[in-house]
């Protein structure tokens, strides 16, 4: 649209739009409805001082805050501050500290997460398969643990990076099943999510922890693409057709886990491993002193393990009496 030969409504950007102002400022051109433009707009690209500029001074604080980080971001050799990332919605981070004071360097879980492991747990606890449900678990599991065997022989490092890739999908796949199932109901979970979605963020920790200690290599890399896309598709599937299938199966994969570490804890203890100092992210997850070694991690990590396996077993078993999960309390906080 034009009034008195200026452009009032236009796609060109603001700078654009005020260097075209100051040429018929230059030409003499200008008259009262220009005069109310300049106003509002940015003369040869300052920017507007005036409170009509979207957001005002706070506004222009962040894009300069933006500006100054991406910067940074892009290899500019600013300090520590500048190298922050600002939002537009205000959204930060809280600065967390240890007990003692020092600085919590953990974006992945806080120190509240933090917990000492349980190594009293029985770790020859094992459920007898007695329906055939039961013993086609047991199979399934026993089936997968050939391959395994072959392709990783003694290397219980990458073995157990592996394992956890897997371990990890059950939980995740359990609770976001539970979760729709408790919104197209209308009723709650009996604390189940909550529970299924912590055991895969320990698994998946146990992971991050031993990526440290094993870095794989490309193959290693590429099985983990296959065999994760596998296992929770069919997983999946198995948990809508049977619960209490799925989680028994998961029962008789942490007993395996049991074995896969025991027999890590006996290679170390040989010295056909290196016992190293424990990874940083270890110490700090499972609260362990300044001095621990792998084999610390080790006993910590098949605890969990030997828990993971109760509570499976403990979902299928409520199963198999003809109850729901939600009509029996979740055993939140069990590691």
């Amino acid at each position: 649209m034009y009034r008195g030969g200026v452009r009032l409504f236009s796609t060109l950007t603001a700078r654009t739009a005020s260097t075209e102002a100051a040429a018929r400022i230059l030409a003499g051109q200008t008259n009262r409805h220009l005069s109310t433009f300049l106003v509002r707009a940015p003369i040869l690209g300052s920017r507007n001082r005036s409170t009509l500029a979207l957001g005002g001074e706070k506004e222009q604080q962040r894009e300069e805050n933006v500006q100054t980080t991406g910067a940074a971001a892009a290899g500019g050799s600013g300090n520590k501050d500048e190298k922050r990332i600002v939002s537009y919605w205000g959204v930060e981070a809280p600065k967390v500290n240890k007990d003692d004071g020092s600085e919590w360097k953990w974006n992945c879980f806080r120190p509240w997460e933090a917990y000492e492991a349980d190594l009293s747990i029985d770790l020859k606890k094992h459920h007898a398969p007695t329906t055939f449900s039961d013993k086609m678990a047991l199979w399934t599991v026993k089936s997968l643990r050939w391959p395994t065997d072959l392709f990783f022989q003694r290397r219980y490092g990458c073995r157990a990076m592996m394992l956890e890739t897997v371990a990890a999908v059950p939980g995740m796949v359990g609770g976001m099943l539970l979760h729709c199932k408790s919104l197209r109901r209308f009723e709650h979970s009996g604390g189940w999510i909550k529970a299924l979605l912590e055991e895969a963020e320990n698994e998946r920790m146990h992971l991050m922890t031993f990526m440290e200690v094993a870095k794989p290599k490309w193959y290693e890399r590429a099985l983990v693409f296959a065999v994760q896309g596998v296992f929770f598709n069919a997983y999946f599937l198995g948990y809508l057709i049977s619960p209490k299938f799925a989680h028994r199966m998961v029962g008789y994969l942490e007993e395996e886990a049991i074995h896969s570490y025991t027999e890590f804890l006996k290679e170390l203890d040989k010295g056909n491993i290196e016992n190293v100092p424990a990874p940083a992210i270890a110490t700090d997850y499972w609260r362990l002193p300044p001095n621990s070694t792998l084999k610390d991690v080790v006993l910590v990590v098949r605890a969990d393990e030997a828990h993971h396996r109760d509570v499976n077993h403990f979902a299928s078993d409520i199963h198999y009496q003809g109850r729901q999960l939600r009509e029996s309390p979740a055993p939140l906080g069990y590691h």
